[in-house]
């Protein structure tokens, strides 16, 4: 039986790149994003940002790569010999044909995946500085107004206002509310710091939350608000947790309270020393009073004496005038003295009555409502003359609108096959398709006759 050529199946060659490329494609499609574990070996961090390493075990090993986009999410910095676990997509690479995971995530494995995150953390900062005492500021010892950033649901709000109010019921508080765990909660204080920073409304603020695991404190372990901390233009307290919690916001905090009752002592005046401290300048005074005035009245019996002594009637009367005059003085110094010590101390409780806070809250009050009525003013204006102006676009928009020249009867013709408007009769030939639009609808037509425009007059 003879065969022909025609009858030798047709050969399917592919090419190596048509080779890889479908390979990867296959692999990429049969694998969804999968978790892997194992331990990192063969790591090189070039200048792109972009890391590459092999994840093993005992038996086999796998090139993988992680790209600076993802990279930068990571909460540390990857080490040979470390064990972590990948989110990883299977895949190919198609220069070489290698077999190779693209690395979505990575963390470390095992137990203490969090304190690893959090030492390495803590050695980055360190190392740049933004633990050292060089940059705390000083906490307010009687501060105008309090921030506190934590969440409003919480523990920890309870007992911050209980002690603020117990010590300084007078001391204005502003809550700036967050999420205190889980995802988010870190960028939602960083945002409130910010916030109090740019609102610059209190003297010192507390980041404060109840004790928990590292895992549930793990928001205040983030690279992001430390920074913010460290930032921040207004003195921060910490206070997170229980006196053995230790996060990254503590150690770049401008003070540490053990806990968040701490805290809220640590910004607050005590009021009853305040009173006790203003009791013991009134005994201070009486005493130095009631002092003073026996030790001139031992004067003026010492000068009695010592006039009884020298008999001469004369100079008896002479003393005794003289005595007169200088008890006279001596009462009128004495009243004196005490009328204006009464004054300083009126004065000193006025200007105490004056820095009240109730008093500086009433008065930003009422500048804000003058402002916001002014804005309000404001805003109506602007409304009314961009109004003004759309309404004298909008009549100048229709007085040029080709719709509108339409409507007076006028047409525009474009070739059908390209939509070409037509200006001149020599742009179509006989038999050709012509679009005319009218104001209302359009109509097709053919070309039966063309008539040249007419030359003009010389």
């Amino acid at each position: 039986m003879n065969t022909t050529i025609s009858d030798i199946p047709q050969r399917d060659i592919y090419t190596v790149s048509r080779l890889v490329r479908e390979t990867r494609s296959v692999l990429e499609n049969s694998f969804p994003l999968i978790w892997i574990s194992g331990e990192i070996s063969n790591l090189a961090q070039p200048a792109s940002g972009h890391i590459y390493f092999s994840l093993k075990d005992e038996i086999a090993q796998v090139r993988c790569a992680m790209f600076r986009m993802k990279r930068q999410r990571l909460r540390f910095q990857p080490e040979n010999g470390q064990q972590v676990m990948l989110r990883a997509k299977v895949s190919l690479y198609e220069a070489r044909g290698e077999f190779q995971l693209i690395a979505e995530h990575m963390e470390p494995a095992g137990e203490g995946a969090l304190r690893l995150a959090f030492e390495q953390l803590k050695q980055k900062l360190a190392a740049e500085g933004l633990f050292d005492a060089a940059h705390k500021q000083t906490i307010p010892g009687m501060p105008g107004q309090v921030g506190i950033i934590t969440s409003p649901s919480g523990a920890a709000i309870r007992d911050l206002l209980t002690v603020l109010k117990r010590r300084f019921p007078a001391l204005p508080v502003v809550i700036y509310p967050v999420q205190v765990q889980g995802e988010g909660a870190a960028e939602q204080m960083v945002h409130m710091l910010q916030l109090a920073n740019q609102r610059n409304e209190c003297d010192v603020l507390i980041l404060s939350r109840g004790g928990g695991s590292l895992e549930d404190l793990q928001a205040f372990n983030d690279e992001s608000l430390a920074r913010a901390i460290h930032a921040s233009r207004i003195p921060l307290v910490s206070g997170i947790g229980h006196e053995i919690d230790f996060t990254i916001a503590d150690f770049v905090a401008d003070q540490r309270a053990p806990t968040p009752s701490a805290a809220a002592e640590l910004v607050s005046p005590d009021r009853a020393a305040w009173l006790r401290q203003l009791h013991q300048l009134g005994q201070r005074l009486r005493l130095i009073q009631t002092s003073r005035l026996r030790h001139h009245q031992e004067q003026l019996s010492t000068l009695r004496n010592r006039l009884l002594r020298q008999h001469p009637s004369q100079r008896l009367l002479q003393r005794a005038q003289r005595l007169d005059e200088l008890n006279q003085r001596l009462r009128q110094a004495q009243q004196l003295y005490l009328v204006n010590l009464q004054h300083r101390l009126e004065k000193l409780w006025s200007s105490l009555t004056r820095l009240s806070p109730q008093q500086r809250i009433e008065n930003r009050r009422h500048h804000y409502q003058l402002f916001a009525e002014r804005l309000q003013r404001a805003m109506e204006r602007r409304l009314m003359d961009k109004r003004t102006v759309l309404n004298q676009l909008a009549r100048d928009l229709h007085t040029l609108s080709p719709l509108n020249t339409l409507s007076r009867g006028y047409a525009i013709v474009s070739r059908e096959e390209d939509g070409h408007i037509l200006r001149a009769s020599s742009e179509v030939e006989r038999g050709d398709r012509v679009n005319a639009r009218l104001s209302q609808g359009s109509l097709v037509c053919r070309v039966e006759d063309i008539n040249p425009a007419a030359k003009k007059e010389s």
